[in-house]
């Protein structure tokens, strides 16, 4: 499976497992939500969260993204990342939230949650994708 194959998965299925590595050298996994946004796969998260620390420390990241019946096709995405904090993530909050949910009710609340929430962007760069499903 080439890269492109993968993250066009990502475009139709949005739960994935992320794992990222912590300080020990152990992987630690998280159920997370990612998005389609320009063509580069996103995520939203916490600053304090501790895939953030552990991206920042180390930007190695692989994500395992599932269908929503759970069973069924599936892809492992081997990536690097980038983390972006606010105020610089704003704009990519609010296009990640309208990939997966359309427009907000409220954008001034949403953009107040999100500093409220100390929120930050993930970007993920595929270099890899495979196995899937299918082997």
């Amino acid at each position: 499976m080439d890269t492109n194959e993968g993250i066009d998965f990502v475009r139709h299925n949005n739960r994935a497992v992320l794992a990222t590595i912590r300080r020990d050298g152990s992987p630690q996994q998280s159920p997370v939500t990612v998005g389609l946004v320009d063509e580069a796969i996103v995520m939203s998260t916490r600053e304090t969260a501790y895939k953030v620390r552990n991206l920042r420390r180390d930007p190695r990241a692989w994500l395992c993204v599932v269908t929503d019946g759970w069973y069924g096709q599936w892809v492992q995405l081997a990536c690097t990342t980038e983390v972006v904090s606010l105020p610089d993530a704003m704009d990519g909050l609010v296009a990640y939230y309208r990939a997966l949910s359309g427009e907000h009710p409220d954008w001034d609340d949403y953009r107040r949650a999100m500093v409220e929430d100390q929120r930050c962007l993930v970007r993920f760069t595929v270099l890899a994708a495979g196995p899937d499903a299918a082997g």
